[in-house]
């Protein structure tokens, strides 16, 4: 499914699909998300990951018990609704009734009563409902406890505003390729195609774009002119300074943002790339292939 070919219930589908890869058996969104999907599928994966903890709050109320692990897609399409619902002010008999229609593409029609029924019952008590579970911490700055506790030991004068940070919705920021071509010279491509975007000041090959896009609208993106990478991972290749010739072990390598972006900082750089994951392995080899890059991949616990 792509951004042009998908649809609303689409999406949902999908999502809850992801999520529960994510959630249920330990994958990560970045090998759990297809590169091509629409820009409403990732959307809800985000979201939903970026409040889990309130959503489930939320359904630890609403269900009378826990779905068997068969089933929980059906919980994570729950949380999609819910998400709908709170944080994207989706109007409440459109985002029931979609949810409800995306049961089709899990194939499980019985769930239909048991989705109509919560997510009702959420709209009738939503405000004692959200009242109630933001009296814990963990939930008012969607963060698990144990992190919670840690960041709170670390920073004790100003926790609450570094938490109420880390929930914000991240940018979209790209990496220029500049081994290839210059960042003023990505900026006016992406102007020439009507893509608004401003350079990140602290680190030179980063760029921010004022929405998101899919990565194939993105001038030279199949080129390997240009990738997704946040500016602040970015500047592990900048800090690790290579210089030509030298021998690289890049460890836990995968999805290979920091892999790629070290083979472009210098020329003949010998670079192993381990990772604890085949699956994950796999996203490291098709990047280094859009960038027309080599290095050597070891799947092993470093």
């Amino acid at each position: 499914m792509n951004s042009q070919t998908g649809s609303g219930v689409d999406s949902r589908t999908q999502a809850a699909r992801i999520l529960q890869r994510v959630i249920y058996h330990g994958e990560s969104l970045s090998t759990a998300l297809p590169d091509n999907s629409d820009s409403l599928t990732r959307d809800l994966c985000y979201g939903c990951l970026r409040w889990h903890e309130p959503l489930s709050a939320i359904l630890g109320t609403l269900l009378s018990r826990s779905l068997k692990k068969k089933d929980k897609d059906i919980e994570c399409l729950l949380r999609v609704g819910l998400y709908q619902i709170i944080y994207q002010n989706t109007p409440d008999h459109a985002a029931v009734n979609e949810t409800v229609k995306a049961l089709k593409g899990l194939k499980k029609p019985w769930a239909k009563k048991l989705l109509n029924g919560v997510m009702r019952q959420f709209l009738r008590k939503q405000d004692e409902l959200l009242t109630a579970i933001n009296t814990q911490e963990a939930v008012r700055y969607a963060c698990p406890e144990w992190l919670l506790g840690k960041i709170k030991k670390s920073w004790p004068e100003n926790w609450q505003s570094i938490l109420d940070e880390s929930s914000q919705r991240a940018p979209m920021t790209l990496r220029v390729n500049l081994a290839r071509l210059s960042r003023e010279e990505y900026l006016a491509k992406l102007t020439a195609n009507d893509i608004h975007a401003k350079p990140v000041e602290s680190t030179p090959s980063a760029i921010e774009l004022a929405q998101p896009v899919n990565v194939h609208a993105l001038p030279g993106f199949d080129q390997g002119e240009v990738s997704v990478q946040d500016a602040a991972a970015q500047m592990a290749a900048f800090l690790l300074d290579c210089k030509e010739g030298m021998q690289v072990l890049d460890a836990c390598a995968a999805p290979g943002g920091k892999t790629g972006h070290i083979l472009e900082s210098a020329r003949n750089l010998s670079l192993t790339a381990i990772d604890s994951s085949p699956e994950r392995l796999k996203r490291v080899s098709q990047n280094l292939e859009r960038l027309g890059l080599d290095a050597e991949l070891i799947a092993i616990d470093a």
